[in-house]
């Protein structure tokens, strides 16, 4: 149970690294791949490495001095809970925010106190449930400030990438894909249908395992061999470890997925396929004159 806590507990970290690596990996794309800058690029480049997160920006954006980006106001309230209703002027819900994560937190510690000294299990699920609701707290948060989010672009690649890291599918459905979103769910309920009966079943034969390589005396030893108990263990562990990664591979699908259609519907496509050549004057740097060459377009 440890090892599939500690499974578990990568999973989320990748589920929340990936996507917002890949929505900086976008804005870099969308900064080099339609600006030519023939001059020295080294000033720039040394200052994009630190925009994965902008302090200034975030900041800036909570004392209304400047508009930040979804993405660093999304990062920066996931650690100073609250940011994005500060940012939208909402400051209304903040007593709901932190008294919902607060009430979450003390109810998931009290309860567990009490099954401590009483070792009812039933105050065991208690205080799951009080740190689960804690978290769906902070999850609305952060959910309620993609969504009011005002943006100049639609769809805003951003927004969408943000709705399908805290929702499964929002983006698609943000995009007006409706016909995806069934695929995706599919995939991740199938992925995590399969993870739990593995664990189920990877239990099951570990504690036969157990059982039957135990010396204890008074132990009644099952019908299966140490052996074969080690076999099935091994290999539902193994097969509960591929469904975890399957887990995070559509969830991971869907976040690019839902990244890329609402990027890529910026462009015009269209059935005039022509070719333009035409003299081209390039700057020059360490030169005393500019390069003159031919510029080809092709319009698709």
């Amino acid at each position: 149970m440890k090892g599939f806590r500690f499974a578990a507990i990568v999973f989320l970290g990748l589920l929340t690294a990936l996507p917002l690596a890949a929505q900086y990996r976008d804005d870099q794309f969308k900064r080099d791949a339609f600006t030519q800058n023939y001059a020295d690029t080294t000033e720039k480049t040394a200052a994009d490495t630190s925009s994965l997160f902008s302090f200034k920006d975030f900041f800036g954006g909570l004392a209304h001095k400047r508009t930040p980006s979804l993405k660093n106001l999304s990062i920066g309230s996931a650690v100073l809970i609250g940011g994005n209703q500060i940012y939208n002027r909402q400051y209304w819900k903040l007593p709901i925010i932190y008294g919902g994560i607060g009430a979450g937190i003390f109810g998931g510690i009290h309860f567990n106190n009490l099954y401590k000294s009483t070792g009812d299990s039933k105050y065991q699920t208690f205080s799951t449930l009080s740190y689960v609701g804690a978290g769906l707290f902070w999850w609305g948060s952060l959910m309620d400030g993609a969504v009011m989010y005002k943006s100049n672009r639609s769809p805003d690649s951003a927004k969408s990438t943000f709705y399908s890291l805290f929702l499964p599918g929002l983006g698609q459905i943000y995009n007006g894909e409706f016909w995806k979103v069934p695929i995706y769910w599919g995939l991740i309920a199938g992925s995590v249908h399969f993870c739990i009966e593995n664990n189920v079943q990877y239990q099951r034969w570990k504690w036969i395992h157990n059982m039957a390589t135990s010396d204890e005396e008074g132990i009644e030893k099952p019908p299966q061999s140490g052996e074969a108990a080690k076999y099935y263990r091994d290999a539902y562990r193994r097969y509960r470890d591929y469904s975890i990664l399957a887990v995070a591979l559509a969830y991971v699908l869907q976040v690019v997925d839902a990244n890329v259609f609402a990027y890529m519907q910026d462009f015009e496509v269209s059935d005039d396929i022509s070719l333009r050549m035409e003299p081209s004057v390039i700057p020059m740097q360490y030169a005393s004159a500019p390069a003159v060459g031919l510029s080809l377009g092709i319009r698709f």
